[in-house]
């Protein structure tokens, strides 16, 4: 259906006479009655009755008239889902808790004013298809897995390095420790159920394992932090590596410790992810947000894989 046919019964309707719905929509009067022929010809009925003082709506043209004011209202957000700086900007945070999470909270309350959708998307490819649909604004990932370049038409900027801590139940070996070495690691398992192989943070333990001799184990199902959390807390000869910047609570009881890891500081890297030819007004402002601190990327005594981009 035509939506400037439609556009015009409504305004014809509501002028009560095509002279004026032609000044209102700035164009002629023989253009508003051809349009209001057309759209009688396509629904098969008279809209209008034709009177000396000018038109009045028939009964099809009244039955008509809401539905018409309804396509005109769909099709005005329909515009304004797509329309850059209209809708919210769409950015994916792979998870709840995670860091990237904390970012998006931090610009949220710098930043009140810009509306945001938030998303949780599986791994790279996913997310990059999203950038280049459109679905998504922004991503944030690890970049960039061995073998997998990102595509020429993905920009991407280092915005944090978050370091890794060792944590531990009471019971632990090493649970008293203010803080511990790469090197004392070895040794101990490290379980991390929620590795999947063929993602980003998967490429990085495995580098993390070979470089440093490091035992950890995805084995079993991932029932989550909670379940997490009370598998280290019961059992001595388990620890797990742990984002710093990632929100857990635990019950007290637990007295889990969180320890700082040394010489070096395994860092995982995030990097804000945009389709270059995104438009949206508030992706730069949201760039512009996440660089104004440093990143800390190539800090002393810190570790990344080596193929993690360092801009």
């Amino acid at each position: 259906m035509d939506l400037d046919a439609v556009r015009t019964f409504v305004a014809a309707a509501d002028a009560g006479r095509f002279q004026e719905a032609a000044a209102e929509l700035a164009v002629t009067q023989q253009a508003v009655s051809k349009r209001i022929a057309a759209l009688e010809r396509d629904l098969g009925v008279r809209l209008f009755t034709r009177t000396a003082r000018g038109a009045r709506l028939s009964i099809d043209g009244q039955a008509f008239l809401p539905h018409a004011r309804e396509l005109l209202r769909v099709a005005e957000r329909a515009r304004t889902s797509v329309r850059p700086g209209r809708r919210p900007l769409r950015v994916d945070v792979i998870a709840s808790r995670s860091a990237p999470s904390g970012l998006m909270r931090a610009f949220h309350r710098a930043r009140p004013e810009v509306d945001l959708d938030v998303v949780w998307l599986f791994g790279i490819e996913t997310a990059v298809a999203a950038l280049r649909s459109g679905t998504i604004d922004a991503s944030f990932r690890a970049v960039a897995m061995p073998g997998r370049p990102l595509p020429e038409d993905i920009e991407s900027v280092r915005v944090l390095d978050e370091p890794l801590q060792l944590l531990t139940g009471p019971a632990h070996a090493l649970a008293g420790a203010r803080s511990v070495t790469l090197a004392q690691l070895p040794g101990h398992r490290i379980w991390m159920p929620g590795i999947v192989p063929g993602t980003e943070w998967a490429a990085y333990y495995d580098d993390l394992v070979a470089e440093f001799g490091l035992t950890i184990e995805a084995t079993g199902p991932n029932f989550g932090s909670d379940a997490l959390l009370d598998t280290v807390a019961d059992t001595p000869a388990l620890a797990t590596l742990m984002s710093e910047q990632t929100r857990l609570v635990w019950p007290a009881g637990h007295d889990l410790r969180r320890i700082p890891v040394t010489d070096p500081t395994p860092v995982y890297p995030h990097s804000l992810l945009w389709h270059r030819d995104n438009p949206h007004p508030a992706l730069a402002v949201l760039r512009a947000h996440l660089t104004a601190a440093p990143a800390g990327h190539g800090t002393a005594g810190t570790w990344t894989p080596g193929w993690v981009t360092p801009r």
